[in-house]
């Protein structure tokens, strides 16, 4: 049985995650290997119901209550869905994990980094992502296309969308933050060049990681 393997794909709003985790599933896929895609906050049936309440806006939340919603959300996430997967031999892309908790929860609200690093290994049982990406574009470019798509559905923006850009920037930051001091894990890749590149990189990269 081939090895399973852990990816995440961090980044700000509208860096394209979900598109990029979609179609790396599907190359991978067709290449004969086994992938799930799923996403944090969500991806279990209880994360679901966390995710509705950490993204509505008309629900006020007070800054230490939304960390620990995530957490929670990752706790359940990691023992439910993303350990037995990995165990089961599949490839698991997960759109978010605990980098997003130290570039928002820490860069972006102000929370002390060395107590989310502690946090976050409590939350994920010390599971670690084998090789994480970075779509990294201006801060400016993501928010407008987060407009964009959410005009289309004519929703109204999430508790992150509204936020102002200095907080994004932030945000930009941490996340460039942790790709520095683990170059070994984090590649940083410019989701503001053309979607089948940065394709064809995720997938060459995470070739050349796999076990057979």
């Amino acid at each position: 049985m081939a090895t399973g393997m852990f990816i995440t794909l961090e980044g700000v709003e509208g860096s394209g995650k979900t598109t990029q985790a979609a179609l790396v599933a599907d190359l991978l896929r067709a290449a004969g290997r086994r992938v799930s895609v799923t996403h944090e906050p969500g991806g279990t049936r209880a994360g679901e119901a966390i995710r509705a309440i950490f993204l509505d806006p008309a629900i006020r939340l007070d800054v230490a209550a939304e960390l620990l919603l995530v957490l929670a959300d990752r706790a359940q996430h990691v023992r439910e869905k993303l350990r037995p997967a990995v165990a089961a031999g599949e490839i698991v892309i997960s759109d978010r994990y605990c980098d997003s908790t130290v570039a928002y929860q820490g860069h972006g609200r102000g929370f002390d980094l060395k107590l989310l690093a502690d946090l976050n290994r409590l939350a994920s049982d010390g599971m670690r992502p084998d090789l994480t990406f970075v779509l990294d574009c201006p801060a400016e470019i993501g928010l407008e296309r987060s407009r964009a798509r959410r005009g289309a559905a004519a929703g109204a923006p999430d508790r992150f969308e509204g936020e102002r850009l200095d907080f994004h920037r932030r945000v930009r930051d941490g996340f460039l933050a942790v790709a520095r001091a683990e170059p070994d894990r984090v590649i940083v890749i410019d989701s503001t060049a053309p979607r089948a590149a940065v394709t064809a990189r995720m997938v060459a990269e995470i070739t050349a990681r796999m076990v057979p």
